[in-house]
């Protein structure tokens, strides 16, 4: 099935497409890109024709020719490019089963115009991206995977979809982003976090501490539940921090991580693309939990929270995981 058709220009159809939704919220695609890569970089930055002129001719006398968008390139990576935005109305968005009403697409291509050379086909197809399932001849590698990598990232993000090859679609569910990491300026022992995640898991315990050399604490919380798995609080010093803080004033984080994770009854599972019902049921509640002692600690000492695909998590979003309306699930403790 041809999707985007009369949307996407046929020079670009070809190419890895990624559909943002566009009332979602103010996130632009740099900003993702800039959270993966180092060196993007608009080589033309998109604008916008003025509706203002009026078509000519007596046929089409009094009527406005509308505003229209006059695509970008954006460098992304050594080797390839995002042309964009393109406007995708409802209809488009419909066929791909995406749940907005207009969003904006990219299509990402090789800079020097030639195709991208692959590997060997996949020895498993069970990846939680479900890359195995849409090349199984022949996977990316190096800079086209990441690319491929970072663009389901960003569709479950946004809600948004990935075109593979312009044709393969790739629908990631966004409430399979659980994991948040908290980078703070300020160190806590961990007598001061343990209260809050048993607050949540009234069994959750020390699993592992010590003091490196320079004095930092570095410790391990664990909380485990009969059905919904555990819950696992790292925290330590470190020495890099993900790439998408570095847009922000360096004081608004710190070195100090709190890396809030969800281990499933069944690790196996994580790596699903299409996961039991049981595990989805326990998932979701596992990601309100993890979502407020999140946003516990930001409370207590600041920092900046980072969501599993390497992007900021911003208010909005941590509200809208804690909102058992808005994909959470009830109570906001654990099936103990």
């Amino acid at each position: 099935m041809t999707f985007l058709a009369g949307v996407i220009p046929a020079e670009h159809a070809s190419g890895h497409i990624l559909i943002l939704p566009s009332t979602n919220g103010p996130v632009t695609v740099s900003e993702l890109a800039a959270a993966w890569f180092s060196d993007i970089e608009w080589l033309r930055e998109p604008s916008r024709t003025s509706g203002a002129r009026r078509v000519a001719g007596a046929r089409f006398r009094g009527m406005a020719q509308p505003d229209t968008i006059v695509p970008g390139v954006m460098r992304l990576g050594e080797e390839h490019v995002a042309t964009g935005p393109f406007e995708v109305g409802e209809v488009h968005l419909a066929e791909l089963k995406v749940s907005a009403t207009k969003a904006e697409a990219y299509a990402v291509t090789r800079s020097d115009g030639l195709r991208d050379v692959r590997g060997a086909a996949p020895s498993s197809y069970d990846d939680r991206d479900g890359i195995a399932r849409t090349f199984p001849h022949a996977l990316p590698q190096g800079e086209e995977l990441r690319i491929v990598q970072w663009m389901v990232a960003a569709a479950r993000k946004s809600g948004g979809a990935v075109l593979a090859d312009g044709r393969q679609v790739l629908l990631p569910d966004a409430a399979g982003s659980v994991n948040l990491a908290l980078y703070a300026a300020h160190p806590l022992m961990s007598g001061d976090v343990l209260p809050m995640l048993r607050s949540l898991i009234a069994t959750a315990d020390v699993s592992a501490e010590q003091t490196t050399p320079d004095g930092s604490p570095r410790y391990t919380l664990a909380g485990s539940t009969a059905y919904d798995g555990a819950i696992v609080v790292d925290v330590e010093r470190v020495d890099r921090v993900p790439r998408a803080l570095g847009t922000l004033d360096w004081r608004s984080y710190g070195p100090f991580a709190y890396r809030i994770g969800w281990l499933p009854a069944d690790p196996y599972e994580l790596e699903l693309e299409h996961v039991p019902g049981l595990h989805a049921i326990a998932r979701a509640r596992m990601r309100v939990s993890l979502a407020r002692l999140a946003v516990a600690l930001q409370s207590r000492i600041g920092g900046v929270l980072v969501d599993d695909g390497g992007f900021i998590a911003a208010p909005e979003e941590l509200d809208g995981r804690n909102d058992p309306t808005g994909g959470g699930a009830p109570g906001s403790r654990a099936w103990v």
